[in-house]
């Protein structure tokens, strides 16, 4: 009795390990082949004029994405320093401080609607509000739209991560008269450092491909400029634009803005992984 037990419940493991392996393998092929095929088009665009050149007239040969990456630059750059404070400062209350705050459960219920909301009501939304009332697009209603969707994810993973830093950890801290607020600053978030930044870098990852909210806010600009007050050139929106295009020259760009963009991404993650284990086990 206890032999077939045995038996089935091996066999019920390796059909688990089996569909557990066809399931990783099929993930991998399938990202795999997006990456190589993004490798294969977009490399073919990469040149001294690809980010230096701003972007061509409709039928036109040359010209290149600099003023789209010097835009997304800005954007992504503008949406980090506004949601990475407010984001991290609000998991730092709900931790420490929410756990019977009224005030609390309805930030994490604004917080979980934002999370599921699509981009595009969000750029709906600050058109609305915003664009709307100044008659004019602008790189700051991109901003705004860019860090609403990032602060919700900034939010939920630093209160996630420093729920799980060991409770020992601030009992030491208070032992020691340490007020809360100090424990919150000086302890829990130096150990959930790694966590907290790996949250920042899944919004900052999150927004740098956005294209729906930009339509209806920062939209684009043929020109080189950076005054966050007008229009502003953006990959993702110049993407969009030209991958739907007759013209060939404009569609190898956007093959070359869309790989500029994955590797970035990519190269971000891969670096700061790497710089805060060895700070960890240092």
């Amino acid at each position: 009795m206890d032999l077939a037990r045995y038996q089935r419940r091996r066999r019920i493991n390796q059909v688990g390990l089996t569909l557990s392996m066809l399931a990783m393998v099929l993930g991998l092929s399938v990202l795999l082949w997006i990456l190589a095929l993004l490798f294969y088009k977009g490399l073919s665009a990469f040149s001294w004029d690809f980010f230096f050149a701003s972007t061509p007239a409709p039928g036109s040969d040359g010209g290149g994405l600099a003023n789209a990456i010097v835009g997304s630059v800005m954007l992504v750059g503008s949406c980090t320093l506004i949601s990475t404070p407010i984001g991290v400062l609000a998991g730092v209350y709900l931790a420490e401080y929410g756990d019977r705050s009224p005030i609390a459960g309805v930030t994490r219920f604004v917080s979980d609607i934002m999370l599921s909301a699509p981009s595009i009501v969000i750029g709906l939304f600050v058109y609305a509000i915003v664009v709307a009332q100044v008659k004019h697009f602008s790189g700051w209603a991109g901003t705004l739209a860019l860090s609403l969707i990032a602060i919700p994810v900034v939010v939920r993973t630093t209160e996630n991560i420093l729920r799980l830093v060991p409770g020992s950890l601030r009992e030491a801290a208070f032992a020691l008269g340490a007020p809360r607020w100090k424990v919150a600053i000086m302890v829990t978030l130096r150990a959930a450092k790694s966590g907290i930044m790996t949250g920042v870098l899944l919004a900052l990852a999150r927004v740098s491909g956005e294209t729906a909210p930009l339509l209806f806010t920062a939209l684009s600009n043929q020109f080189f400029s950076l005054d966050m007050n007008r229009p502003l050139a953006n990959l993702p929106v110049v993407i969009f634009q030209f991958a739907m295009s007759p013209y060939e020259n404009w569609i190898k760009l956007a093959w070359g803005g869309a790989l500029l963009i994955t590797m970035v991404v990519l190269l971000i993650n891969i670096i700061t992984r790497l710089f805060f284990r060895e700070k960890v086990s240092a």
